[in-house]
């Protein structure tokens, strides 16, 4: 029976969406065309091969069938699916009337019900997820491509396979959620360590044969200053009766949780049965599927009135482990029942999270995570309906030569849902009887110490309830970013389920955050689900919502790709730069030329840690690194804006960070560093091992760069007199140092290596800069050139990102034999045409820069090729799309 009519009704099902959206042939390749065209390239949705039986399915019972009902989940995905199997069903048959059956469980009373009241779809909920899918399409496809190409062949990257390379890959949602990530581990290393005092007080009263305790809390809490909290300590140690000023007592209630929704359905399951959020989704889909639970993806944290809870209390009377709680529940003369509380939620979907069927100790098929994910499940709801838990609390104040403290004691005296809900608890604690005007002499009074800790790393409950609360994915879509955080490297999940950032994660983000555009920050993810929300709601068009936030997601893409240079500046902090980046790629500044300078400051190393606020620009990071070539360096993050560098003599052989911080750095206290030298390379006078130092201002430290002829530290805190200046010129220091030992170098140049000295097969192969000025309307940016040896003895360039006449590039040393590139004259005012003529010193070589700011290095001695221009014919002047070939 189908609306009260008798039918003959044929079922099918289909597995997830139908149909993909993707762009045309000639942009789905990623070198057929500049991502910049992915913004307005055409879309289109298509069924895939893999689907296509389901196609031919659902077509050939189309044609017997006089009614189409889509039974699909009752949420704006399964809309949009709804959709997609109406638009096949209706290409074979477009006489077919269509109706939407709605339910929230599959259990035999919610579906005859959805059978007897069929509505129609709701093109305003296919709509928004239309929308989703276009936006998440062009803006993840445009930066992933912009991302993988400009950096892919720039630096060594983890791969998660010895065959493929990693894919750098932006999605909307994605980064926003790794920036929750990487903003709270810079909190906790930005975290400033600070020694606290606090009196304590504990009073033992000996009742044989019990002893019952009270421990009094200051109510002045903890104080910075020692002295005045040891002056305040001897007072009370000089008058130590204390006397009780005040005895209260008051009723106490906790209450039991809100209804069960999705976010807290996964934040619950993380925190009480340590499951990640996208295996809390996928065990709950299961026991949706098998009926025992309702729709797992729901918003709604409050039941309808309409709705009988008595009798799915009922169903759990059976139960082995909750089931006397639940018949307790049923007696009136418990008095045990109350109407669950209201989380002010409501989707106008489904209603919350709860078992719609009894299962007495499990299914056979049942996991333990299937057990654990249903009992939560269960006894949730069954507190729910339960009443709070009570007690009475007594405060005790009492005052000691002048300085008051409180303690606090708890009785229990209903434990209601306690009983059920064991996941919560609420410590009894039992004080003392006294009395007001009472004194007693404490048994222990002391002046306590300790330091204030950092925040701890962000917890998936904690991620997940800051996704919730900025507006970030759905609750059906919010594991799905987590889980894409993990596979593509970006962050990683320890035991405890708490996630910290990997390098590549982290310099993604500082890239972004130099750049001033907050890309990683969740506003603008969060007025794309407003606006998307309001789709669905009908208050705006699916057209209105594409253009505006196309808009604004491409002006900042042209504004990303004009600042790339910090994205690459961000990565070469943490990784080594390839053999083969000679600054090229999309989007860059200059070409890579016959071979540029060798490897500047910037040109990679593992990164140790940052260690604190750079003491120069007093904006960015210094972070500890080590140098591919081995010995370490100090330098700011924010290179080159700030070239703040400190070199560590080559006798350094191991560097960590120590747990303690130097506080008399400014802006902010810097991390002290664990070391140790090879004791044939340093002066007697210095110790091989040294921990805890600060290499700002710690002067040992400083006489033993300078005995060694390493660089010292260009900024000193204010609390000390700065060091003396580097000498203007590169030479060697004058002071004494060992033979072995490297040339004292300005901070703002790295030692240097002789062409004639270093190995063969590092010659014209290091990573250097050139920098291109842009002219006309085209915008600055680096590139990148490569030659000479560790490092060039000078890098100069001028390019041009929008046609007009092409630099001239110089690069290796004169002494190092490296190569010399020489620029063409491109031609001026050629538009998309102009470009630049580069000549290798192994032969020629051609780059040009195209007027979509794509570049292509040359590939001379030293220049790594580009990524730009046609791969079917290799012309640089045009894309693969627009190639005769492919006409």
């Amino acid at each position: 029976m189908m609306s009260n009519q008798p039918c003959d009704m044929a079922m099918t099902s289909v597995t997830g969406h139908l149909m993909e959206m993707d762009f045309q042939d000639p942009f789905r390749k990623w070198h057929a065309c500049d991502p910049l065209q992915l913004f307005d390239a055409p879309v289109y949705k298509t069924i895939p091969q893999e689907k296509a039986a389901l196609e031919v399915t659902l077509k050939e019972e189309a044609r017997r069938s006089d009614q189409l009902v889509l039974w699909l989940d009752c949420d704006r995905e399964g809309e949009n699916i709804a959709y997609e199997v109406m638009q096949v069903c209706l290409s074979a048959n477009s006489r077919l009337a269509v109706f939407r059956a709605h339910f929230s469980a599959l259990v035999d009373r919610d579906i005859h019900h959805a059978a007897q009241n069929l509505g129609r779809p709701n093109s305003n909920f296919a709509d928004a997820v239309d929308a989703r899918q276009e936006i998440d399409l062009r803006i993840g496809a445009s930066f992933t491509r912009f991302q993988t190409m400009l950096l892919q062949s720039r630096f060594n990257l983890p791969s998660p396979s010895a065959d493929r390379k990693l894919v750098i890959s932006y999605g909307p949602c994605q980064f926003p959620t790794l920036g929750f990530v990487v903003e709270r581990y810079w909190d906790i290393l930005g975290h400033v360590e600070e020694p606290f005092w606090a009196i304590h007080c504990k009073y033992v009263q000996q009742l044989p044969p019990l002893a019952t305790t009270a421990e009094f809390s200051w109510q002045r809490g903890r104080l910075l200053d020692h002295h005045v909290a040891a002056t305040l300590f001897e007072m009370c140690i000089d008058n130590p009766t204390a006397t009780v000023t005040d005895v209260s007592g008051s009723e106490r209630r906790k209450f039991p949780p809100f209804p069960l929704n999705t976010v807290e359905l996964q934040k619950r399951a993380s925190r009480f049965l340590r499951m990640s959020s996208e295996r809390t989704m996928k065990v709950a889909e299961e026991l949706y599927q098998q009926g025992f639970m309702s729709y797992p993806r729901t918003e709604t944290d409050s039941f309808p009135p309409s709705m009988d809870l008595r009798a799915l209390v009922s169903d759990q009377a059976s139960n082995s482990a909750w089931g006397d709680y639940a018949q307790r529940l049923l007696d009136p003369a418990a008095n045990l029942w109350r109407a669950p509380g209201n989380g002010g939620h409501d989707d106008k979907a489904h209603p919350p999270i709860h078992p719609t069927r009894a299962s007495v100790n499990g299914e056979p098929n049942w996991s333990p995570d299937h057990k654990r994910l249903y009992e939560l499940v269960v006894r949730h709801f069954l507190a729910t309906v339960s009443q709070p838990a009570v007690g009475f609390e007594t405060i005790v104040s009492i005052d000691i030569a002048g300085e008051a403290f409180s303690a606090r004691g708890l009785m229990i005296t209903a434990r209601n849902y306690l009983d059920v809900y064991r996941y919560d608890s609420w410590g009894a604690h039992t004080l003392p009887a006294f009395q007001t005007g009472q004194q007693f002499t404490p048994t222990d009074l002391e002046l306590r110490s300790g330091r204030t800790e950092p925040p701890p790393l962000l917890s998936e409950a904690d991620l997940l309830g800051l996704m919730d609360k900025a507006g970030i994915g759905t609750d059906a879509t919010m594991h799905d970013h987590i889980k894409k955080l993990l596979d593509r490297c970006y962050a990683t999940k320890d035991a405890n389920t708490r996630f910290k950032p990997t390098p590549l994660g982290e310099a993604l983000v500082l890239g972004y955050d130099n750049m001033g555009y907050e890309l990683w920050k969740p506003h603008l993810r969060a007025l794309m689900e407003r606006d998307m929300r309001m789709v669905s709601e009908g208050r705006k068009t699916k057209a209105q919502v594409l253009a505006d936030t196309l808009r604004a997601t491409k002006a900042a893409f042209m504004d990303a790709r004009e600042q790339q240079q910090k994205l690459i500046d961000a990565l070469a902090l943490f990784f080594d730069r390839t053999n083969a980046d000679g600054g090229g790629g999309q989007g860059g500044g200059g070409g890579g030329g016959g071979g540029g300078g060798g490897g500047g400051r910037g040109g990679g190393g593992q990164v140790v840690g940052a260690m604190g606020p750079c003491p120069k620009c007093r904006t960015a990071h210094l972070v500890l690194k080590q140098r591919p070539a081995g010995g370490f360096m100090a330098g700011c993050s924010s290179f080159p804006l700030c070239r703040e560098a400190i070199w560590m003599p080559s006798a350094l052989i191991e560097a960590t960070l120590a747990d303690s911080h130097c506080s008399n750095c400014r802006p902010g206290p810097l991390a002290c560093l664990n070391l140790r030298f090879r004791r044939s390379d340093i002066p007697p006078q210095f110790e091989p091992i040294q921990q805890g130092v600060c290499i700002i201002c710690s002067q040992d430290f400083r006489d033993l760069l300078e005995a060694c002829g390493s660089s010292r530290p260009s900024f000193a805190p204010q609390s000390r007199p700065p060091p003396p200046p580097p000498p203007a010129s590169h030479g060697a220091f004058s002071g004494s140092r060992p033979s072995s030992a490297p040339p004292f170098r300005n901070p703002t140049t790295p030692p240097t290596t002789s062409a004639s000295t270093a190995p063969p097969q590092t010659r014209g192969r290091g990573p250097g800069r050139a920098s291109a000025a842009g002219l006309g309307r085209g915008s600055q940016g680096r590139g990148s050139a490569t030659g000479g040896a560790t490092r060039s003895s000078r890098t100069e360039g001028q390019g041009q990102t929008r046609g007009g006449r092409g630099g001239r590039g110089s690069g290796g040393a004169e002494r190092g034999g490296g190569s010399r590139g020489r620029g063409g004259s491109g031609r001026s005012g050629a538009g998309r045409r102009g470009g630049r003529r580069v000549v290798g010193a192994t032969g020629e070589n051609i780059g040009f820069v195209r007027s979509s700011e794509l570049v292509n290095g040359g590939s001379g001695a030293g220049g790594g090729g580009g990524d730009a221009g046609c791969y079917t014919c290799g012309d640089p002047f045009h894309w693969s799309y627009e190639c005769p070939l492919n006409q």
